[in-house]
């Protein structure tokens, strides 16, 4: 029985750990009732020529065992061709077994499908002990399965009464009738009762298996607890877990801020976002070698200041380096153009710088 703290309902997890056990939602009655449906079928199917075949069948082993006019007891090797010869006779009764087979097969299948599970069949004690079998006869479980069993066998008699009641006066005038009369008669009163008592015993069957589907839903709910703890087991400890994810974000942070010095440029907003861009003459477009904002920002223009890394402020263009480009990423084909200015203007900045540093080393040398 469920505890009344277990008010979540089943996670697939569970689901299978009690599926690997051998817990599946699966009504016995069904599988019963399926194949009795299929039995009857087929035995009105064949009920017309079932009688004559195998009256045939015994007259011919009769006559094939009589030896002088007198039965043998002794089996001769001659006695066998009655059985040949009435081969149908049995490959129709094995038709039917085998239907019915089939039918308690399928019913099978569809309410759990194929379940094997090995741990099922391990030896437990308890299962073997007087004291719990005992329990078990006067316990809840026990009186749920009496009513079940109860119910459907009285509206059976129910069905059955009601067929001899609404028969009562055919009945009573069969004697005065020929012996193929009786029997037709009660062929098709036996039928009626079969077909429509095992109409009753599927219906009940197929509540029985809705029911047991929500008992067994309701023997697996869970407590919060336990989703915690399942949880922990499947995807880890969030606090570890957080954990990991945040030296994963330091790790990438140092190598992202150690990677800021290939940059060519860093483009800032200028306190809020900083986008250093890395370009040489053998890639096809700049690369995003570094981004972030805030203290990160604030880290990455320090370190071009230590590099000498040429800071470029346009707000529009770092918002939109910060958004929509991921680091190690080329920048998108429409931002080509204004990168291209920024980085020629640099460019004749820094060339400028050094025509002026060679021109004042040159004066110093004179």
């Amino acid at each position: 029985m469920a505890e009344a703290n277990q008010t979540e309902q089943a996670t697939p997890r569970r689901r299978q750990k009690a599926r690997e056990k051998g817990q599946v939602a699966r009504s016995r009655d069904l599988i019963g009732a399926a194949s009795g449906m299929a039995a009857v079928f087929v035995l009105f199917a064949l009920l017309s020529s079932f009688p004559l075949a195998w009256r045939g069948f015994f007259r011919d082993c009769l006559e094939f065992s009589m030896k002088d006019g007198a039965i043998s007891g002794n089996l001769r090797m001659d006695a066998l061709p009655p059985v040949w010869s009435h081969s149908g006779l049995f490959v129709a009764v094995g038709a039917a077994l085998a239907l019915g087979w089939v039918a308690a097969l399928s019913s099978a299948l569809a309410q759990g499908g194929l379940v094997f599970a090995p741990t099922s069949l391990a030896p437990n004690l308890s299962r073997m002990s007087p004291a719990a079998k005992l329990g078990q006869l006067f316990s809840i479980t026990a009186l749920r399965g009496l009513i079940k069993s109860l119910l459907p066998a009285a509206v059976v008699a129910y069905v059955s009464v009601g067929c001899l009641r609404r028969d009562w006066p055919l009945l009573m005038a069969l004697p005065g009738r020929s012996a193929h009369a009786m029997l037709g008669f009660a062929g098709s009163r036996v039928f009626e009762v079969a077909w429509k008592s095992a109409l009753v015993l599927l219906l009940w069957s197929v509540l029985d298996y809705f029911f047991e589907r929500q008992h067994l839903s309701s023997e697996l709910k869970m407590s919060r607890q336990e989703m915690k703890d399942e949880y922990k087991e499947t995807e880890g400890n969030p606090i570890i877990k957080g954990r990991i994810r945040r030296l994963q974000r330091q790790v990438r942070r140092r190598r992202m801020l150690a990677d800021t010095k290939r940059a060519a440029v860093v483009i800032t907003n200028p306190t809020a976002y900083a986008v250093a861009l890395e370009y040489r003459p053998d890639l096809p477009a700049p690369i995003v070698v570094a981004k972030g904002r805030n203290l990160l920002a604030a880290q990455i223009k320090e370190i071009a200041r230590w590099e000498n890394i040429p800071m470029v402020e346009n707000k529009p263009l770092a918002h939109a380096l910060y958004r929509t480009v991921e680091v190690g990423q080329s920048i998108p084909a429409k931002l080509y153009t204004v990168i291209a200015e920024i980085l020629a203007a640099v460019y004749r900045a820094e060339a400028r710088a050094r025509a002026a540093a060679a021109a004042a080393e040159k004066r110093g040398r004179r």
